[in-house]
């Protein structure tokens, strides 16, 4: 498990240790479909054009490339069959190197990595499945059934044997066995949107978008061990990496909130001044991302001092949704 740790986080480690100079942004323009290079500062370096709507990111294990799901949809609610790739962009050379054709299989959400194998995890909205891909021979391996509609985010569990798929329109989260195709469904409230887990695997923490609460789910009995109230509309979280708090944004209050995991108390919160639809965390935890895709706008927040420190617009339409720290150089 160490050595997939390891392999996962090389990354950003290698990344913090190149020093701030060489830091930047990566945005997803989910409204005008390209990928978005940006300085700290918030200025745009370069566009890469790639599919339709794209919603979801993950690096690969290297750094190298970043892989996007091209939803085709904005919206989880449209019925239209949206589109069936995922993007592929060199960062080194900031231009798109390919897309991975996921045929009959439309509208992929979800996506995460196996730093172990290098291969993808990918859901899809039509018809709600879990594809195991390989993104050297830009391939389906296997398909998985998550029986739940909406299939969205899917979270690998730290010995990569389990995927986790939040089927936000079944109010369940998919337990699957990547082995034997085995499926737990384990309950959760209103419309899960996104989970993330804990460093040693045990505890997956949901957000349900329309039951205002967060899931834990143990991972070893696949069962609930606890409930946790937020604020309106939790559709996006993380853990900081001391794991003492979560933070995660409210798509209907229009804000972010802290809790204290030990004490499962809200200690604070920020109004952001629109809707946030993503947020992610600098890999050292010290500042949160929101999203204000409707507004074209970012938010950039302080963790520790749980304060706005500032925003910066992203073009006119582009619709920003999910940001994520990498090297420039």
């Amino acid at each position: 498990m160490a050595v997939r740790l390891l392999a996962g986080f090389l990354f950003a480690f290698v990344s913090l240790l190149a020093g701030a100079d060489d830091q930047g942004l990566l945005i997803v323009h989910k409204g005008s479909s390209a990928l978005g290079f940006y300085q700290l500062d918030g200025k745009l370096l370069a566009s890469v054009p790639i599919g339709k709507h794209p919603h979801e990111l993950v690096f690969s294990a290297d750094g190298r490339y970043a892989y996007i799901t091209d939803n085709g949809v904005m919206r989880v609610e449209e019925t239209d069959k949206g589109g069936n790739t995922v993007s592929i962009v060199d960062l080194k050379t900031r231009k798109k190197a390919g897309e991975i054709s996921l045929g009959e299989f439309r509208r992929p959400h979800g996506i995460a990595l196996d730093p172990a194998t290098g291969r993808l995890l990918v859901t899809t909205e039509l018809p709600d499945q879990l594809l195991l891909v390989d993104p050297v021979k830009r391939t389906i391996i296997r398909k998985y059934e998550t029986k739940g509609r909406a299939s969205h985010m899917v979270v690998l569990g730290r010995d990569g044997k389990w995927a986790y798929v939040c089927n936000a329109k079944s109010q369940t989260v998919a337990a699957i066995e990547l082995a034997s195709g085995q499926l737990l469904l384990i309950q959760t409230g209103g419309r899960p949107e996104t989970a993330v887990l804990s460093r040693d695997g045990g505890r997956l923490y949901v957000a349900n978008l329309d039951a205002d609460n967060i899931t834990v789910i143990d991972t070893a009995k696949k069962a609930v061990a606890d409930r946790i109230p937020t604020g309106k509309g939790p559709v996006r979280l993380q853990l900081t990496p001391d794991e003492r708090q979560l933070v995660y944004s409210l798509m209907n209050a229009n804000k972010v909130q802290f809790m204290d995991l030990a004490a499962r108390k809200v200690i604070g919160e920020i109004e952001l001044g629109g809707q946030p639809v993503s947020m992610n965390l600098s890999p050292d935890g010290k500042l949160a991302y929101a999203s204000l895709e409707g507004d074209d706008t970012i938010c950039v927040i302080s963790v520790p001092e749980r304060k706005l420190l500032r925003k910066f617009k992203t073009p006119p339409g582009a619709g920003p949704d999910p940001v994520h720290y990498v090297r420039l150089n």
